[in-house]
C-alpha cells in the first residue's frame, strides 16, 4: 500500500473524521488492506484563521507547503489538505510539492458531475463562501453554483468558527442552517447543497433527502483518499 500524508487540525475533529473514514474505507474493500500508513501533520487552526483573517495568503500558502515538506521528509507518497478553506492556496502550496496532492475541490466537482446535477449550494466558512474557487472549479464542469445570502454566510461563519471548530454541534444551529438550505431549494432552485466544511457534516450528515442531496465533502475526499493508497 502506498503511504499518504495528510494536513490535519484544521479543525481537530474532522482530522479524528478523516482517520476513521479512510480507515473504514479500507475495510470496506479488503479487510487485509485496513491498516493504512498515514503520517498526519497537525497544523495550528487558529494561526490558519489569523491569517486568513489578516489576507496573508502568501503566508498561508508558506505554512501549509512547510507543512508538506514535513510529509516530504517522513516518506509521504502523495499528501491531501483535511480542510476545504486551505484550498484557498492550494495551487501555491501543489506547485512547490515534490508529492501530488488530492484536491478536495477537484474531488467534489467530479462526484457531482458524475451525479448530473446542475446547480448546487455552497456552504463553509465565510472564507470559503466567499472566494472563487469552488465557483470556478464547478463552472468549469457545468454546474453553477449558488453561495447564500450575505447575512446567512455571516451566520453560517460565525457558527462555524465558534462553535463547530470547537466540537459543539446544537441542534438550534442545526435547524437554522438547514432552513437556509430550503430557503436555497424553494429560491434558487439548487438540486444539491455542497457541504464545503469538513466540520458541517459532523453538524448535517444524514440530513439530505431525495430533493435535495448534500455533498459530504469529506466523504467524497475520503473515497479519492483511497483510490490512491490502493493504486
Amino acid at each position: 500500500m502506498r503511504s499518504a500524508g495528510m494536513i490535519g487540525g484544521l479543525g481537530p475533529e474532522s482530522t479524528v473524521d478523516y482517520y476513521r473514514s479512510i480507515i473504514a474505507g479500507l475495510r470496506a474493500r479488503d479487510r487485509d488492506k485496513a491498516y493504512p500508513r498515514l503520517i498526519i501533520n497537525s497544523l495550528d487552526v487558529d494561526k490558519v484563521i489569523a491569517m486568513l483573517d489578516a489576507g496573508r495568503l502568501d503566508e498561508l500558502a508558506d505554512y501549509i507547503a512547510a507543512g508538506v515538506e514535513s510529509l516530504v521528509r517522513a516518506g509521504a507518497e502523495f499528501g491531501f489538505i483535511a480542510a476545504n478553506t486551505p484550498h484557498l492556496v492550494f495551487d501555491e502550496v501543489q506547485r512547490r510539492s515534490a508529492i501530488p496532492l488530492l484536491s478536495i475541490v477537484r474531488a467534489v466537482s467530479n462526484y457531482a458531475k458524475a451525479l448530473g446535477v446542475k446547480k448546487v449550494g455552497l456552504f463553509g466558512t465565510g472564507f470559503t463562501m466567499r472566494a472563487n474557487f469552488y465557483p470556478q472549479e464547478f463552472e468549469r464542469a457545468g454546474i453553477a453554483m449558488v453561495r447564500p445570502k450575505e447575512e446567512e454566510r455571516e451566520f453560517i461563519h460565525r457558527k462555524y468558527i465558534g462553535e463547530l471548530l470547537n466540537n459543539q454541534f446544537l441542534p438550534e444551529t442545526k435547524k437554522e442552517i438547514l432552513g437556509i438550505a430550503q430557503r436555497m431549494k424553494r429560491e434558487d432552485h439548487i438540486e444539491g447543497l455542497v457541504l464545503a466544511g469538513t466540520e458541517l457534516p459532523l453538524l448535517l450528515r444524514d440530513s439530505g433527502n431525495a430533493d435535495l442531496q448534500f455533498l459530504d465533502t469529506t466523504v467524497i475526499h475520503v473515497e479519492a483518499v483511497v483510490d490512491e493508497l490502493l493504486r
